[in-house]
């Protein structure tokens, strides 16, 4: 019987997929679920690229964009567990870029910030920083990544530190830790992790994560040998879904190592190597082997949460019944949130549709992964974990 009800777990979902697929939500799309040690299910429906009509694979590479985010958080958790960084460092103790830091007022005025943001409040996405954005302080720092971008279509790049200091010079939206905004926290932690390890921020991944872990296909660029792999990423246009060519957020360039490693959306994985991370964290920092990767101290910090009800003004309709924690969204409410889910489940996604969760109290890992624009958690996803949840019980 056990056997059946995982079949028929994997029937159904690759029903919903294949529906995701013909409606032209999705090229392809593939979802990893385990149990404690198990796998429940794997499903896959659709093309790693539909002009070739090349079937999706088990172990197809996409990009992760802002799925990047827990990593870097894993990362920066390791550097203060081992005493080499403090969450309450201003930033500006690692980045030049952000002594003597400014800010916008209400009327638009650039004025002196009161400080530079601790690294606390970057992991909660309270610093003040954003991303390219309408507003005037968006404007700022779309000015800075458009001109990374341009050096990066010339070939070069500026390297990770660099930019980030850049971002530091720039005036902040608001005084940190007054509010949430979705932003460029995550890239500057990577920069701090360079700077407190005195590694490259790829390296020092590579060697306390990746590795570690047998995450093989992880990284901030894919070699020759692996670039078949890589699904097409799509967008959707009146004519359906087209290739996406272009850079976003200085990250899209993968056939050489960026100068620019990206903590908040530059890495590429597979389902099995980002499920390796995030088993990881479900046994309270233990690898599958018995490697202890993080501290259970780390792992319970990063899943608890950390925003006051003060400061969660600004948070997405999306994230109704979750706070905010190291880069990941945290189930207070579960009743408040948009699929069925528990209390206690963490874990993020991404601009092109992938995803992840943990739900710790019944040991479910859950993973989605696809690749078009624009998507975030998408309506597949929450159908997909709203089918696991009636499976469980």
């Amino acid at each position: 019987m056990k056997g059946k009800r995982k079949k028929e777990l994997t029937r159904r979902l690759e029903d919903c997929l294949w529906e995701a697929v013909g409606r032209r939500e999705a090229a392809g799309v593939s979802v990893l679920i385990t149990r404690g040690k198990e796998e429940l299910a794997f499903a896959k429906a659709g093309w790693a690229n539909l002009e070739e009509e090349k079937s999706l694979k088990r172990n197809a590479i996409f990009r992760l964009y802002s799925q990047t985010k827990p990593v870097t958080a894993a990362a920066v958790m390791l550097l203060a567990e081992r005493g080499k960084i403090d969450l309450m460092d201003g930033v500006d103790r690692y980045l030049p870029g952000f002594r003597n830091p400014k800010m916008l007022s209400e009327s638009g005025e650039v004025i002196p910030a009161p400080r530079a943001p601790f690294i606390l409040e970057l992991l909660g996405m309270t610093a003040g920083l954003c991303y390219p954005d309408a507003d005037p302080a968006g404007q700022y720092a779309a000015r800075v990544f458009e001109e990374n971008q341009e050096k990066i279509r010339q070939g070069g790049g500026m390297d990770t530190v660099s930019f980030c200091n850049r971002l530091g010079e720039q005036p902040l939206a608001f005084q940190p830790g007054t509010q949430w905004r979705y932003s460029t926290c995550a890239d500057v932690l990577g920069a701090v992790v360079e700077v407190a390890s005195g590694k490259k921020f790829s390296q020092f991944l590579r060697e306390e994560l990746f590795e570690p872990l047998g995450m093989k296909d992880t990284a901030f660029w894919i070699p020759a040998e692996k670039r078949k792999r890589l699904v097409t990423c799509y967008q959707r246009t009146e004519e359906g879904l087209k290739p996406f060519p272009g850079m976003h957020l200085a990250v899209g360039v993968y056939d050489r190592e960026p100068a620019f490693e990206s903590g908040g959306a530059g890495l590429v994985s597979t389902l099995d190597d980002y499920m390796a991370f995030g088993r990881m964290l479900m046994r309270d920092g233990k690898a599958d082997n018995g490697k202890r990767i993080l501290s259970k101290a780390s792992v319970r910090y990063m899943r608890t949460p950390q925003l006051s009800q003060r400061v969660r003004r600004g948070m997405w309709d999306g994230l109704n019944g979750y706070n905010y924690s190291c880069l990941m969204r945290v189930c207070e409410k579960p009743g408040e949130a948009g699929l069925l889910t528990r209390k206690g489940e963490y874990g993020w996604d991404g601009w092109l549709g992938t995803y992840f969760c943990n739900i710790p109290d019944q040991e479910i890992t859950f993973l989605l992964a696809q690749n078009v624009t624009d998507t975030g958690t998408a309506a597949v996803t929450r159908k997909c974990r709203n089918l696991l949840a009636a499976w469980l019980e």
